[in-house]
């Protein structure tokens, strides 16, 4: 599948880490304009405009939001540091799309969503998965009343990552832990099938730091509906996804949270159908995408995620921490 043609933001990109440069390959592939980067190090921001052939390395975060070529910044670094970057970058005029998890918690996210009202700016989560093609044939499937009564959903996100204690997975001070990290994917899913959750139960087991390397989650929605996670950094599990409903399910393949397929299964085990994702790089490119059309259309909302969502999912990973102990160094 190829993309639809961009509206023609100027992007800049806020830490050249590992992320970005799967981001930066995908706008690439899509044709978007990245003009600027910015990092701690003139030197990372060199190697970075070099590999990508951007225009303008900064050897600061302030020099990059100070740009005036650029129109929209793309937050890459790790997510403690998320709430105060994009307020930096809306404070300078510029749209932003940060990385998730959105931010370390509930109430950072209410302040870059406050930040954005009263600048009239795009404030967007980068929850690529959303915008993804077979993500969208899902919802289309499941508002189509092909599944009859949605009674259940599962979906993990588990991999073998580090048991390194300075691993930033492992480190509090870094926002650690399977949950923010991994967890979001599921619980979003979760939220994006069912709505809100009314009821949460959380387990999970720590490691020698303090942080989650496993937690199982078992959520109650309006309907009656029941969705259950589990998110793990020390162990590889099999990374699919189920919506079951009455008369049908869909299994959504591994990995179900980049580009991928799945099939629509009867209680008796006919197919109904089948679906392969067929799109070009990771899939990173139709979030911006959207945000590009979003400020187009002078939107200053995403409508797969609205930022009231954004907030009301950390306040979610809010109440599922606290439920298992975990607590950032700083918090109240």
């Amino acid at each position: 599948m190829t993309p639809p043609s961009s509206p023609g933001l100027r992007w800049g990109i806020l830490g050249p880490g590992g992320i970005a440069r799967a981001f930066a390959r995908d706008l690439r592939i899509a044709g978007l304009d990245i003009v600027a980067v910015g990092s701690r190090s003139s030197e990372s921001a060199s190697a970075f405009a070099a590999e990508f052939d951007v225009a303008r390395p900064h050897g600061s975060y302030e020099q990059l939001v100070s740009d005036p070529g650029v129109d929209i910044v793309y937050i890459a670094t790790p997510h403690p540091f998320h709430a105060e970057q994009a307020v930096l970058a809306l404070e300078h005029g510029k749209h932003v799309l940060v990385e998730k998890p959105f931010t370390l918690t509930g109430a950072e996210a209410a302040r870059v969503r406050d930040v954005a009202a009263e600048r009239g700016l795009l404030a967007m989560e980068a929850m690529w998965t959303r915008y993804l093609p077979h993500m969208a044939r899902v919802r289309e499937i499941v508002e189509a009343g092909t599944l009859g009564e949605i009674r259940a959903l599962m979906a993990d996100h588990t991999q073998l990552i580090s048991s390194d204690p300075a691993h930033r997975l492992n480190a509090l001070e870094l926002g650690g832990g399977a949950l923010l990290d991994l967890g979001i994917y599921p619980i979003s899913f979760a939220w994006d099938i069912l709505g809100e959750p009314l009821a949460i139960t959380a387990s999970a087991r720590l490691g020698e730091t303090g942080a989650d390397t496993e937690i199982a989650t078992v959520m109650s929605h309006a309907s009656g509906a029941l969705s259950t996670s589990l998110s793990a950094s020390r162990a590889a599990g099999p990374n699919t996804a189920h919506v079951i409903g009455t008369d049908a399910r869909i299994d959504i393949d591994r990995v179900w949270y980049n580009a991928s397929s799945l099939r629509v299964v009867t209680a008796d085990g006919t197919v109904l159908e089948k679906y392969a994702s067929d799109i070009q790089g990771r899939g990173m490119q139709f979030q911006a995408l959207a945000a590009e059309q979003y400020v187009a259309a002078g939107r200053t909302d995403s409508e797969l995620l609205p930022i009231d969502e954004t907030v009301a999912i950390m306040e979610t990973m809010d109440e599922i921490r606290q439920l298992i102990g975990v607590r950032y160094p700083g918090e109240e």
